[in-house]
């Protein structure tokens, strides 16, 4: 019951605010008092302008041989340079000497893994070649070659540093 009272009472107070309080002028009526209004407002028509006729037939000067020839062309003069503005530069410390160079990046292990081989007691050994001898074979911990260390054997790569630890390079099973 509320929420029906309620819902009259939106209708009413929507109705009151939307609806006209006036019935609206019919469009002919609308017309004349545009007119109406812009004819009040309106200016008078300007006056025509009269014309000196004998102006026209008036005698002129012939054109004399002037100094302009239109089918010679002169470059257009130059503005002055500007002047150079001298802006002193603010007050600084003296250069930095920069820092000596680190050493040199080590070269890439030159070492391709060929693939690995799994003994029965779950042991990975990993097959690498330099492709100049033979193949190198080693797990976990070993030293190939008397330079470079295995760090890790994983499915497809190879973790590998110099012997001395520097170096940490990922070789994929396809190579380097």
């Amino acid at each position: 019951m509320a929420l029906g009272a309620a819902t009259v009472g939106v209708l009413v107070v929507a109705a009151y605010t939307f609806w006209p309080s006036s019935p609206a002028p019919a469009p002919a009526d609308q017309t004349a008092r545009a007119r109406a209004r812009r004819d009040a407002t309106a200016s008078p028509a300007p006056l025509p302008v009269a014309v000196n006729l004998t102006a026209l037939t008036d005698q002129r000067d012939e054109p004399g041989e002037g100094a302009r020839n239109p089918f010679r062309f002169q470059p257009k003069v130059a503005p002055a340079p500007p002047r150079p503005v001298v802006i002193a530069p603010p007050p600084t410390e003296a250069p930095r000497p920069a820092p000596p160079p680190g050493p040199p990046p080590l070269p890439p292990i030159p070492l391709k893994f060929l693939g690995m081989v799994e003994r029965a007691n779950g042991v990975k050994w990993a097959v690498l070649s330099d492709g100049k001898s033979g193949p190198f074979y080693g797990k976990d911990g070993d030293i190939i070659d008397g330079r470079f260390l295995i760090v890790k054997i994983g499915n497809e790569s190879i973790e590998m540093t110099y012997a001395d630890g520097r170096g940490r390079q990922v070789i994929r099973l396809t190579g380097q």
